[in-house]
């Protein structure tokens, strides 16, 4: 009978898929949030801390009235008089707020005025009572913390397009915020400390993001920010702590495991119990920052395209770094950083000599002793090397380790490990051939995966194209729209969205040179270079323009924000598209088409 009784509930409630057990992709059994009931709260909060002064003043109010009907008087006649219930009230009403306004319904007697003057300033005094109490809860710790989480769960309520969740609000989650706000994407935030959610209102943002300082790893907060809101299109777990990271991922794919999980660590074992539950995107920087040293290494050109497309809008053009495929290299600290640095220089087959302040069981050759001191400089042949890692977890070592070792042989390439966003103009000086900001890398990945879908998909084909591909594609994007990173975005050459352009695809005769033409004047070309083309499950990597388009083509186009506005037109616009097309001016109103037709009648 209960379970018969539950089941008639789920169904009345729309979730009868919540028992299908932990396989199903849908949205789960809605999981009560404290904070939300929290959030519902504040107004029980303010009725309950306030409930003692409103006691007093309403028992001070009504020996006022009792006493002023007890306590007798005269009329104009001088005949005896007593007030009624209802002029004692009405009298204390205006004297205890206002201190009165004359003797009603007629002047007083003695008795009763000095009964009226005692209650004055009884109301006085419960009115101060009242209002310090008032004031007090205004200070109150809880009750802020209350009336800012229910103004932040009301902003997230009223979120009506997409948004990502973002944890963690440091350097990764200040990039990220600033990048998606730029293409029009919104953001919601959660930090632990106050000062990061405080600079939001600093942040020059184009639209609100709503902050709320709270602790990721409570389900409860996730709820509150919008973890269970159909609008949620993605949750970032982007803290300095992984094991809260792993918190979020494990508590989104708990709840909504419908829901894409971006999170950042730096252990491989914390990675491991990521991947636990289900398939969420695990960013370790130290492992990436190797692996871009191997792209690098193999392919300057690929690693400079791929880098500058992950840098977000504005991004200049980075040098094409050359990092020595042959020779020693050195690796000063032997941390995280620097097994998986150490590891993916050693499966390129280069010689790595690793220096430590104190010689350790790594199964590894190791010169003992701090990397700036020349004795160990010596050791550890930085003379000879061709590479230097300056990996500690110490930016101020990192600094003097670079310095160092370029005095010993100016002609090393040198990496670093950048560890606090404030030393950036520091390393910025020292112009370090390649620099590991892990905030910076996971930013970049990120948003690679999130900002248009196809750029992921296009940056994991471009290793396998070619340095020569790559370079040619750099000088393509250069020429067309400058040294500055533009936009990025898709687009589906299909009736909904290019349905001026649907009987030209289908005829065949569409190449790209000629749909990219400018629509005001087909003779110039717009400075937009197509990326990728996907026709199905192919991909064809950067065509030219004789690549001919067919209907249902997805492009990943890469151009300037007056070039993107000019093919929109294309795509939608009959007459444009018949004048990109032949050059023929026709008319697109109704009115223009009827002049038109008259004339030529």
């Amino acid at each position: 009978m209960g379970k018969r009784l539950l089941d008639f509930w789920r169904r009345l409630l729309g979730r009868a898929d919540a028992a299908r057990g932990p396989a199903t992709s849908r949205l789960r059994w809605r999981v009560p949030f404290a904070s939300a009931v929290q959030a519902e709260a504040t107004i029980f909060l303010v009725l309950r801390r306030m409930r003692v002064p409103l006691i007093v003043l309403i028992v001070i109010f009504a020996i006022s009235v009792l006493g002023l009907k007890l306590i007798p008087g005269q009329d104009a006649t001088g005949a005896p008089y007593r007030m009624t219930f209802f002029d004692a009230f009405y009298f204390m009403s205006y004297t205890a707020s206002t201190i009165g306004f004359g003797e009603l319904p007629h002047a007083f007697t003695a008795g009763q005025r000095l009964w009226v003057t005692a209650t004055i300033y009884l109301t006085v005094i419960g009115w101060a009572y009242a209002i310090g109490s008032l004031l007090a809860l205004l200070q109150d710790r809880a009750f802020r913390q209350a009336l800012a989480l229910q103004h932040f769960t009301r902003k997230v309520a009223r979120l009506r397009e997409p948004f990502l969740l973002v944890a963690g609000y440091g350097r990764t989650g200040e990039l990220l915020a600033g990048s998606f706000d730029t293409l029009g994407r919104r953001v919601v935030v959660l930090d632990i400390d106050p000062a990061r959610i405080d600079s939001l209102e600093l942040g020059s943002y184009s639209s609100d993001v709503p902050g709320l300082v709270a602790d990721a790893r409570d389900p409860g907060h996730l709820g509150v920010a919008g973890l269970d809101n159909p609008r949620c299109e993605a949750v970032l777990a982007l803290t300095n702590d992984d094991e809260a990271n792993l918190a979020v991922t494990m508590t989104a794919a708990l709840l909504r495991p419908d829901l894409p999980v971006i999170a950042r660590t730096i252990s491989p074992a914390i990675e491991d119990r990521m991947h636990a539950f289900g398939t969420p995107t695990v960013v370790n920087p130290f492992d990436r920052f190797g692996d871009h040293l191997r792209i690098a290494m193999r392919a300057p050109a690929s690693f400079q395209l791929m880098t500058w497309l992950e840098s977000g809008p504005g991004a200049d053009l980075p040098e094409r770094g050359r990092p020595p495929r042959h020779g020693k290299w050195v690796m000063c600290g032997y941390g995280r950083f620097g097994r998986e640095v150490t590891e993916d220089l050693r499966a390129e087959g280069l010689d790595v000599t690793v220096v430590e302040p104190a010689e350790k069981e790594h199964g590894t050759p190791t010169v003992a002793g701090q990397g700036f001191e020349p004795d160990v400089m010596e050791k550890a042949g930085v003379a000879d090397a061709v590479g230097f890692v300056a990996g500690t977890d110490n930016d101020t070592s990192n600094l003097s380790l670079v310095a160092a070792a370029r005095r010993v042989n100016p002609s090393l390439f040198v990496a670093a490990r950048q560890n606090l966003p404030s030393s950036a103009p520091l390393f910025a000086v020292m112009d370090v051939d390649a620099l590991l900001v892990p905030a910076e890398v996971v930013a970049h990945e990120v948003f690679a995966q999130l900002s248009t879908p196809l750029l992921w998909r296009f940056l994991q084909h471009v290793p396998q194209q070619g340095d020569a591909w790559a370079a040619a594609l750099v000088d393509r994007l250069t020429s067309h729209c400058g040294r500055h990173m533009q936009e990025l975005w898709k687009v589906r050459l299909n009736h909904g969205e290019a349905p001026a352009l649907t009987g030209w695809l289908a005829s065949g005769e569409a190449t790209i040179g000629d749909v990219l033409r400018d629509p005001d004047d087909r003779e110039q070309r717009l400075p937009i270079v197509v990326l990728m083309v996907l026709r199905g499950d192919d991909a064809v990597m950067a065509p030219d323009d004789d690549f001919v388009l067919a209907p249902g083509d997805e492009l990943l186009l890469y151009g300037t924000a007056p070039a993107r506005r000019a093919f929109s037109s294309t795509m939608l616009v009959d007459g444009a598209a018949e004048y990109v097309r032949t050059g023929r001016h026709v008319p697109t109103g109704w009115l223009w088409r009827r002049f038109t037709r008259a004339g030529r009648d």
